[in-house]
């Protein structure tokens, strides 16, 4: 990705999480909350099933901005705040019941430094899971 302009659509995906990737992300980061793996516990704290890591949601952001970004740029930092819970349905289900949609947008770019914001949309079931999203990435040369 050569330059960046203001208005860009730099990345958008569809991730359909799964009751796995929430097993092996518990795995991998250490987080074995049971509201995330557990629909019992989780209907028992009033969740309306299992969801997924609010890191999980902001790493697959992180992920789709430092892909899109690619050797070129180097992903600075991200910030988000969760606004809603991503509820992912057991195995058996219809699997398109847990679609994550994640889009990047240019906002800005600094002439002098070549810095750029960039931000995040990430939607499930057409509701705003990450508000305030936004990442910045810089020139990979700085």
């Amino acid at each position: 990705m050569a330059s960046l302009v203001v208005g860009q659509i730099i990345a958008e995906q569809v991730i359909a999480l799964t009751r796995a990737d929430l097993r092996a992300y518990a795995e991998a980061s250490g987080d074995h909350n049971p509201i995330h793996l557990d629909d019992e516990v989780a209907a028992a704290v009033g969740l309306p099933g299992v969801i997924a890591h609010g890191m999980l949601t902001m790493g697959h952001a992180a992920r789709i901005v430092s892909d899109a970004a690619g050797g070129a740029w180097t992903l600075r930092s991200i910030t988000v705040r969760f606004t809603r819970p991503v509820v992912v349905p057991p195995q058996d289900a219809d699997p398109s019941s847990a679609l994550l949609h994640i889009s990047a947008t240019v906002t800005a770019v600094d002439e002098v430094s070549g810095e750029a914001t960039i931000a995040i949309s990430a939607m499930f079931n057409d509701q705003t899971v990450l508000a305030r999203a936004q990442a910045t990435v810089t020139p990979r040369s700085q």
